[in-house]
């Protein structure tokens, strides 16, 4: 096995199937391979891989349909390839489970960066089992609480990587806990689209990468996940303000009700 383990990928393209492979070899992967979407889930099946490279159009089944078979058996990370750029198709892509989304025409550079964020970070949003933290009271902001953030009732521990609203587990993506997190940190200040982008790539991601439409996109996508999990009104936020032109900070704070 790879240093750094395994790779399936799945893709039509000869060339572009060749591309992948090679970046993914160079950065010490095994790398299996398959030219359409059945054949890609027995793969995924069969080799039980850590990264999955996924492209949309398939000639059989489309990628959509491909990722909802792997996340029936499989946890692996998975990297969806499109030439589209559609708002509904990142939707379809982060909802139904994928952990990044990477338009074409892409740098081999940029694939590496992002799926070596993606490793340094644990493969669950939220840690389903471990033991939950108490919530913390509502703060000004987001203040901490040893390694907990907290704000309006909602709290957050990078430590455990568990998210609690209202006394209750919150089950959230990787890249919806790492938004969410950076949120919390900025205490109230405003984060543009591009620093979120940022902030899901992950350190490792370089700081002069090009940031595409389709990136703040997802972004865009990622904050209305956590609108729908938070059942946040954007209107009247609790949590998330939006900042016309700007991004997104913090809700303010809201005071508890006295008691009757």
């Amino acid at each position: 096995m790879g240093d750094l383990g395994v790779v399936v990928v799945i893709e039509d393209d000869l060339d572009l199937r060749n591309l992948v492979e090679g970046v993914f070899l160079q950065s010490g992967f095994v790398v299996h391979t398959a030219s359409d979407g059945r054949q890609g889930v027995e793969v995924v099946r069969e080799k039980r891989p850590d990264v999955v490279s996924l492209d949309v159009g398939l000639p059989d089944i489309d990628g959509f349909e491909v990722l909802r078979r792997i996340r029936q058996f499989s946890n692996a990370y998975v990297v969806m390839l499109t030439g589209r750029t559609d708002e509904p198709d990142l939707l379809a892509a982060l909802q139904g489970g994928a952990d990044d989304y990477i338009t074409k025409p892409f740098r081999p550079r940029e694939m590496r960066a992002r799926v070596a964020a993606m490793l340094r970070r644990p493969r669950n949003g939220s840690a389903e089992h471990a033991e939950s933290p108490q919530p913390l009271p509502p703060a000004a902001l987001a203040v901490t609480g040893g390694t907990v953030l907290a704000h309006n009732g909602l709290t957050l521990n990078p430590r455990t990587r568990i998210t609690m609203l209202d006394g209750a587990p919150l089950q959230l993506t990787r890249s919806e806990f790492d938004l969410l997190h950076e949120m919390l940190r900025a205490s109230g200040g405003v984060l543009s689209r591009t620093d979120l982008v940022r902030a899901v790539r992950g350190d490792n991601y370089p700081k002069d990468a090009y940031i595409s439409d389709s990136d703040e996109r997802a972004v865009e996508v990622h904050i209305g996940n956590l609108r729908r999990k938070l059942q946040d009104d954007p209107e009247s936020p609790r949590w998330l303000q939006t900042v016309r032109g700007a991004g997104y900070r913090l809700a303010a704070r809201r005071l508890p009700n006295p008691p009757a």
